[in-house]
């Protein structure tokens, strides 16, 4: 009896085994059939039956993600006089020419930060305590304090306007973005299912934003404004009024701002910046910036977002967001947070003043030659590292567009300049002002040379003889 009794408990267990095991497959296929491509999709009893060769698909954020710049540049055909020495006025990185240096208070920051061996581990993906409030502690202003929690590291100005697009925008939703404007807000918008929606900004008033077209734009599905200030094109810097008026806007519809400064205080003699959170105390508002081009570091990597709360906005989802999100690549270099301390005490401010005044001769110098050309319309910046020209088309009938006059200029003088198409604005190009000064003359005799060559004059536009 003992044997019949041990026997049918066993068939008892191994049926509800089986019912378990089965209970369990069925939802296993039924959740794994819910996610494929992130919606519910039900497959028929064996779908790998149909899988009849390797077809391995990519996703829909790499799908989605795409670089303007890369997207014309890499379709122009670069091809550079072989008897002149070419000129890039194009890259936005003033280390390429060797001119333009970090102090050595900087070199020897990190350098001791390597012989402590401490800074070889993972820091906290917000970034070292350290670190961060010594980026509060430079960065509070008496209107827009800060501490070392409203601090987030990021891997770069990039990396930190990745941060916040993705904790403020949802897939359908749309953010408004300057024209001209960087090429990356519409990268990383557009790679995530955000739409981007481009607010103009106003050539005449030294590119200042055409506030009733930002206005416009406006919906219910708007989640931020992005404002870059000083500008990657333009060079552009806002004054105080104008900063103000855009707050009013970010206020009247409760709009939270993304403020990308990562050129806070590369401003020419005569200039002020004013950081936008300094200037309001209704906005929400996250900034960001990094070591990149103030302290001529692009390749370091070490951006921050500087979290300005209004009304505790950003308090019960967006600090908490912005801590998950960091967590996805745990930080920047260790080695360099964890010299940014010294590197913001340390740095001399003569090397702020010898870097801008550099800029500022190379801009000036620009400016006055290409003024004197016929057919080009340069905008003198105020500060940033950049001028924008205007080309008048019509003057160049050999080509249609902006592309197609850098294009040639680099085949017949060797001289790259960036076409503003890849900033959303055609017919301007974009000219880099870190170069040695001597190279900033050269290009400016090539580009008048080569629009003499080009440029038609009324009568012949005409016909006439």
């Amino acid at each position: 009896s003992h044997v019949k009794h041990a026997t049918a408990i066993s068939a008892r267990a191994r049926k509800v085994q089986g019912k378990f095991r089965t209970s369990a497959l069925v939802t296993m296929a039924s959740s794994s059939s819910s996610y494929v491509n992130g919606k519910a999709d039900h497959h028929d009893d064996h779908p790998q039956a149909k899988r009849t060769k390797w077809v391995v698909p990519s996703s829909r954020m790499a799908k989605n993600t795409h670089n303007p710049i890369r997207a014309i540049v890499d379709n122009m055909k670069i091809v550079p006089n072989p008897d002149k020495k070419m000129i890039a006025l194009s890259i936005g990185d003033p280390t390429v020419f060797g001119n333009m240096l970090p102090p050595p208070e900087m070199e020897e920051a990190v350098i001791e930060c390597v012989r402590t061996q401490k800074c070889n581990g993972y820091a906290p993906s917000i970034g070292y305590e350290s670190a961060r409030a010594a980026i509060a502690k430079y960065y509070t202003r008496p209107e827009a304090p800060l501490e070392a929690k409203d601090v987030i590291f990021a891997s770069g100005c990039s990396g930190a306007l990745d941060l916040c697009i993705s904790v403020l925008a949802n897939p359908g939703q749309n953010i408004l973005v300057p024209r001209p404007g960087f090429s990356l807000y519409k990268t990383l918008g557009e790679s995530i299912g955000v739409e981007i929606r481009h607010y103009n900004l106003l050539p005449e008033r030294c590119w200042e934003i055409d506030l009733d077209h930002l206005q416009l734009l406006v919906n219910e599905n708007t989640a931020a404004i992005v404002v870059n200030n000083p500008s990657n094109p333009c060079g552009s810097v806002f004054t105080k009024e104008h900063i103000q008026d855009i707050l009013k806007v970010a206020e009247k519809h409760r709009l939270p701002i993304v403020a990308d400064e990562i050129y806070a205080d590369m401003v020419f003699s005569g200039h002020t910046f004013h950081f936008m959170a300094s200037l309001t105390t209704e906005v929400p508002i996250l900034s960001c910036g990094g070591l990149a081009k103030r302290y001529i570091v692009p390749g370091w990597r070490v951006g921050w977002v500087l979290i300005h709360d209004r009304h505790e906005a950003f308090e019960a989802e967006v600090r908490n967001g912005l801590l998950r999100l960091s967590q996805r690549i745990l930080g920047p270099n260790t080695l360099i947070q964890a010299a940014v301390p010294r590197i913001l005490q340390e740095t001399p401010q003569a090397f702020y003043q010898d870097t801008m005044a550099l800029v500022q001769r190379n801009a000036e110098l620009s400016f006055n030659g290409v003024s004197k050309i016929p057919g080009l319309t340069p905008i003198m910046p105020c500060g940033a590292m950049y001028m924008m020209v205007g080309i008048d088309i019509d003057k160049f009938p050999a080509f249609s567009n902006d592309v197609d006059f850098t294009q040639q200029l680099v085949s017949e003088q060797s001289v790259f300049c960036l076409p503003a198409s890849c900033f959303q604005y055609p017919n301007f190009f974009r000219v880099v002002l870190t170069l040695p000064t001597e190279m900033v003359s050269e290009a400016c005799k090539r580009i008048e040379e080569f629009c003499a060559q080009h440029y038609m004059v009324e009568d012949s536009l005409n016909g006439a003889h």
